[in-house]
């Protein structure tokens, strides 16, 4: 068996504890991941392979291709918490392995591209969103594999994928997927004098390639929609979040350089010092990072314009992030160890102020687990990962050192089977739900009332129809097709076309309903659970009888 395909295997094994180990334990949580299954759900339920639906209604806020794979999985493992996350985690699997390859393509060395690709594993960012539904994941893998492609063979071949991925990644989350990667090769052909590259005959033929796979469905949704279609999803979620800040407070030059430091932990402090290498490589030319420069400008250029920001729209550039800080890392700890160990020591005293906060949290607030054993075996974790740590670091077993960073986090994880039913109601409207539905079983038919947060995990979890209870707040960015109540009087009248409603209210809106009511209805809290409360409200006249 060659080197190489040991350490892929060893990375898809890993990739098994870092990526799906519990993701069946944890319900789908709100507001994002029960609003893409529910659609894949709703979906089944119209025998729609092409619309995605939502609240019984065509819905265009992304494209299809996730809908599409959650629809595979549900056929596979039927609908559930892990088939809803299964595609998310694979794509980040493939990504893994994707940077694998494409650091032996731009370093040459083998246990360096290890190291690159065990980096982004161990990222929290990517993990987490390896973990959770969005269409985040697949299309950045895909503009990856698009990239890969380029870099392997800067002829037919590569081309030829690199606009299949690309299409797939427009698909998965609409013209970006294009605009990213072809941005990348563009500067990265500028910098090394080889322009000329994007005017041969493969480019057209590529051209021809991306526009079959990628075209079809919007075709067909701008001729069965039209002016619908094209307003939601390429005004409203297109044009309108570049001119528009869809969460103010994001807004800032600053958030995305934060973001993207913070996201990599545990290598956070590795990756400032990358950068500076990188720079510095630059300098002498070097293609490869020249390549990976490429990448991290294209990707800034084009989110850092926009007023809209998330964290989540920058997950393309984490791929590029993990090349430059594993090569970083592996050269310091093989040619510069004593900068590798200073590094190494200020992470360690970052990870044991994070443990110590862990734990003291934990007994804090106590109250709310059912035990506190599993904080303490978290502490024991990280003495005896600590202990190992400092062992290795005298023993000058660098290597060692790297590999017990990047399992920090997944020992953390590896309490979630103890913990999960403690957290679960904080993420999710799961119990809440189902202590309705078990308990309360009313006139499906009826109205169920919602705060905005919980509204999407609601519908999911009890297939009711909803409405949201949200007094002076603002609607969503793309409003759906339900009764948006944000006024006392629009409450009112709602809460008039039945004899009585259940709400699933998160505490803040307790006042706004007791406030509605007055003396025209009468309300009371059934259950509280998490963060939830469930509430009974019915007409006064009603009540009294």
């Amino acid at each position: 068996m060659s080197k190489d395909l040991k350490y892929i295997l060893a990375l898809i094994v890993l990739s098994y504890f870092f990526l799906f180990y519990g993701n069946n334990l944890i319900s789908l949580t709100n507001p994002d991941e029960v609003f893409y299954v529910q659609t894949a759900k709703e979906m089944v339920q119209c025998r729609s392979w092409m619309t995605p639906i939502l609240f019984d209604q065509p819905q265009f806020e992304k494209p299809i291709l996730l809908y599409w794979l959650l629809r595979i999985s549900f056929l596979i493992f039927g609908v559930n918490n892990f088939s809803g996350r299964f595609f998310c985690a694979f794509f980040a699997l493939v990504g893994v392995v994707a940077v694998y390859l494409l650091a032996r393509l731009l370093f040459e060395e083998k246990k360096k591209a290890f190291i690159c690709a065990l980096v982004l594993l161990s990222c929290g960012f990517y993990m987490g969103m390896g973990r959770t539904v969005f269409t985040d994941m697949p299309f950045s893998v895909l503009i990856l594999l698009a990239l890969l492609s380029f870099f392997w063979k800067q002829n037919g071949v590569g081309i030829i994928l690199f606009f299949i991925f690309s299409a797939l990644a427009v698909l998965a989350k609409g013209p970006l997927g294009l605009l990213i990667p072809l941005l990348t090769i563009t500067i990265f052909l500028i910098l090394t004098r080889r322009i000329k590259l994007l005017f041969s005959g493969y480019i057209l033929l590529g051209v021809v390639i991306f526009l079959v796979i990628a075209l079809p469905w919007y075709i067909l949704m701008t001729a069965k929609y039209g002016w619908a279609f094209l307003q939601e999803f390429f005004y409203n979620d297109h044009y309108r979040r570049l001119v528009e800040a869809e969460h103010p407070g994001n807004d800032t030059w600053y958030f995305y350089p934060l973001t993207m430091l913070g996201c990599m932990f545990p290598w956070t402090l590795f990756l400032a010092a990358s950068l500076v290498y990188l720079f510095w490589r630059i300098k002498r030319g070097d293609a490869s990072y020249l390549f990976i420069f490429s990448w991290i400008i294209s990707v800034f250029l084009i989110f850092q314009s926009a007023h809209s920001k998330l964290t989540s729209y920058i997950l393309p550039l984490f791929p590029a992030l993990a090349l430059t800080c594993g090569s970083f890392i592996y050269d310091s700890a093989m040619y510069r160890k004593r900068q590798f160990s200073v590094l190494l020591g200020l992470m360690w005293i970052v990870l044991l102020l994070m443990a110590v906060g862990i734990v003291f949290a934990a007994l804090k607030f106590s109250s709310y687990l059912s035990s506190i054993r599993p904080i303490y075996f978290i502490a024991l974790v990280f003495i005896f990962w600590l202990g190992m740590s400092f062992f290795c670091f005298l023993r000058k077993k660098y290597m060692a050192a790297i590999y017990l960073l990047a399992l920090y986090l997944p020992a953390i994880l590896s309490v979630i089977p103890f913990i999960h039913r403690d957290i679960d109601p904080y993420l999710s409207s799961e119990a809440v739900c189902a202590y309705l539905v078990q308990n309360y079983p009313a006139d499906k038919n009826g109205y169920l009332i919602s705060s905005k947060a919980y509204v999407r995990g609601t519908r999911y979890y009890t297939g009711r129809k909803v409405a949201v209870f949200a007094p002076y707040a603002k609607n969503f960015f793309s409003p759906h097709p339900i009764p948006f109540l944000d006024s006392d009087e629009k409450a009112r009248d709602f809460l008039r076309k039945q004899p009585l409603f259940y709400c699933f209210l998160k505490k803040s809106s307790l006042g706004d309903l007791k406030r509605v009511a007055d003396k025209e209805f009468v309300y009371q809290i059934i259950k509280h659970i998490g963060n939830q409360y469930l509430v009974k409200i019915e007409q006064a006249e009603n009540y009294k009888k």
